[in-house]
């Protein structure tokens, strides 16, 4: 997959290219969808088969106090886009100057100037540019101008019962609510969160359970308090079995001002200092909750790593 970050020349002059627009937070089904289309006009039209997204959630930028939290990081992003086998993701630097460049502009930089767009497929409700003025209408007009055109597609339903498409919002309220496997059906994956190990207060080793302390980015969306089961990725790939406590541990502090993720490895005994993890959510086991003594808190640890392993008994460790 190409990876193309300068839009300042045609990134394949004489051929065209089908695109699609977005921020792509979490690579969900939905965007699958749409990313399936694009392949599929792309051969029609034996044109390159491209994603246009940026380096950062445009909210990030335009309304920071309430930009939602991510479901992907940039890295992520690009994993998962490449597992599609699109031909070449463009990155957009996100910035204020970008945040205020006009739809109009925008269109001749990036899909007339630098992509030679033949076709572009959006989403019916698509929006873009300063105060999200662009729409399909805009790129339309726009199109019959450049010669490319606009194809809208309806947006992929959940099959759940909930009358709603699939989207990132959707994702990040389940997440909130503990909804691991409503998470998973969405994006058609388990929910991945990467963070560093580093070094905490060890309390858990001294009780007997030794926990990995991972160190989450604030911008990333994190599932709601509680015990869950997971997988826990090292970075040479291997994985092993966990129970995942998220929470501001209240048996041992009153005033933490915000949630950690620590892992109990089931399989495994060594240093994780300095690593990356990625944490793979199963299953949400229980609410976080506050015990009256270590005795108590020891018995009930060691029922959520009996409950982990039974959730975890069809995700056998690799190494």
């Amino acid at each position: 997959m190409q990876i193309i970050t300068d839009l300042s020349k045609c990134a394949w002059p004489g051929q065209r290219s089908v695109l699609t627009i977005g921020a792509y937070d979490g690579v969900h089904l939905g965007h699958l969808a749409v990313i399936e289309q694009v392949k599929m006009r792309s051969n029609q039209l034996q044109s390159k088969s491209v994603v246009v997204t940026f380096d950062r959630h445009p909210a990030s930028v335009v309304r920071p106090e309430s930009a939602p939290p991510l479901l992907s990081n940039l890295d992520q992003r690009l994993e998962l886009l490449e597992a599609t086998g699109i031909d070449a993701v463009v990155v957009v630097s996100f910035d204020d100057q970008q945040a205020h460049e006009t739809p109009v502009d925008f269109v001749r930089r990036v899909l007339v100037d630098a992509l030679a767009a033949k076709a572009v497929i959006v989403g019916s409700d698509f929006h873009f540019g300063y105060m999200r003025q662009g729409n399909l209408t805009l790129l339309n007009e726009m199109g019959e101008r450049h010669d490319f055109v606009s194809e809208p597609l309806v947006l992929v339903p959940r099959q759940d019962g909930i009358d709603e498409p699939i989207s990132s919002t959707a994702i990040r309220r389940a997440l909130s609510g503990g909804e691991i496997e409503t998470a998973r059906r969405l994006l058609g994956r388990l929910y991945e969160i990467r963070g560093v190990v580093v070094t905490g207060d060890k309390r858990g080793r001294t009780i007997g359970f030794p926990t990995a302390n991972v160190e989450v980015p604030r911008a990333m969306c994190m599932p709601a308090d509680g015990v869950y089961a997971a997988m826990y990725q090292r970075a040479d790939g291997s994985e092993y079995r966990c129970a995942v406590n998220i929470g501001r541990r209240p048996t041992f502090y009153t005033n933490a001002d915000h949630s950690l993720l620590e892992a109990y490895l089931l399989d495994f005994d060594g240093d994780l200092y300095g690593e990356v993890a990625a944490i793979k959510f199963v299953a949400f086991l229980r609410s976080e909750r506050q015990f009256d003594g270590i005795e108590s808190l020891r018995a009930q640890l060691d029922l959520d790593i009996e409950h982990a392993s039974k959730a975890l008994a069809s995700h056998p460790p690799s190494r």
